[in-house]
């Protein structure tokens, strides 16, 4: 994908060009449907999906997005207020895609109305490898004016580079056997590593994450009964930090998952599922993943 020169929005994996004069005018009047703001570009007027936590705070997914200084068209799945993106004479939305062409948190009952209001623009956000689909986001950001070589920009790339050669280093090392997992009430949920982008590109680079041998019909996940949970033997497991899944004390409460030996010894971290899609969003998950794999020990 060629970037689109300045005052044109790129098409990226789904969406639509739009020329450019009004676009160079006012790039502020941009929702952002990824709702991440330190990927280097313009500063969204509005955002949708996941930015509030209950008690008022920023939610980690929205990255450095400061959630005082920008409208909310909606905070869950399904949740979208219509007429008032259309009130702020948006310019570009722009959203991840889990599935092709099918923006995400853009309702499907509503996504006629929103796109008729203002250009969309996806970007494929499974499949593709994790360093793509941020360079994706680059071209993204380059062809709405940022500066790609802008010191911040530099230095959170420098980051992420640093964080994933140790990462390749340690887990040459150790070799530990990572399991990467989420967990409900009755079942938990190990993580297909090629479906999800950020463990993907983990064990491109040297991490030995568990593949499941039975993924579920629509991917993403094996799920399996807390009854089986000691089915994949691992050194370290890392849990799903949403909201929607167990906390690890909850899970803890599961005799069978307690008695695995990387929760007996104290070797969980957490898997930082949603990520935003930044050099600076990730170098943090390598760094954190690499400082809890240094104090963690082989096992199994």
């Amino acid at each position: 994908m060629d970037a689109a020169p300045v005052g044109q929005y790129v098409d990226a994996d789904r969406g639509e060009r739009a020329a450019g004069q009004r676009a160079a005018r006012n790039h502020r009047r941009r929702p952002s449907g990824d709702r991440r703001d330190d990927r280097p570009g313009g500063r969204p007027i509005a955002v949708f999906g996941p930015h509030r936590l209950k008690d008022g705070g920023r939610d980690p997914q929205v990255g450095e997005v400061d959630i005082t200084k920008v409208e909310s068209l909606g905070n869950v799945f399904d949740e979208f207020n219509v007429e008032k993106y259309a009130s702020l004479r948006p310019e570009l939305l722009i959203s991840g895609m889990y599935v092709k062409d099918e923006l995400w948190y853009v309702p499907k009952k509503s996504a006629a109305a929103i796109e008729s209001v203002a250009p969309t623009v996806g970007v494929r956000i499974s499949g593709p490898p994790l360093d793509e689909i941020i360079g994706r986001y680059a071209e993204l950001a380059a062809s709405l004016g940022a500066d790609l070589g802008a010191p911040a920009v530099v230095a959170a790339k420098s980051r992420f580079e640093a964080a994933s050669a140790k990462l390749t280093e340690l887990a040459g090392e150790k070799k530990l056997k990572v399991l990467i997992m989420s967990g409900g009430p009755d079942s938990m949920w190990v993580v297909v590593p090629s479906d999800h982008a950020g463990v993907t590109y983990m064990t491109s680079i040297g991490l030995d994450v568990v593949v499941p041998e039975k993924p579920d019909a629509g991917g993403f996940f094996e799920t399996i009964s807390w009854e089986n949970a000691d089915k994949y033997a691992a050194d370290v497991i890392l849990c799903d930090d949403r909201a929607r899944s167990m906390t690890l004390a909850e899970m803890k409460q599961k005799p069978t998952f307690a008695k695995l030996p990387a929760v007996a010894a104290g070797q969980t971290f957490p898997w930082r599922a949603e990520e935003r899609f930044s050099y600076l969003g990730h170098a943090g998950v390598l760094e954190e993943l690499v400082a809890a794999l240094t104090k963690s020990k082989k096992l199994v």
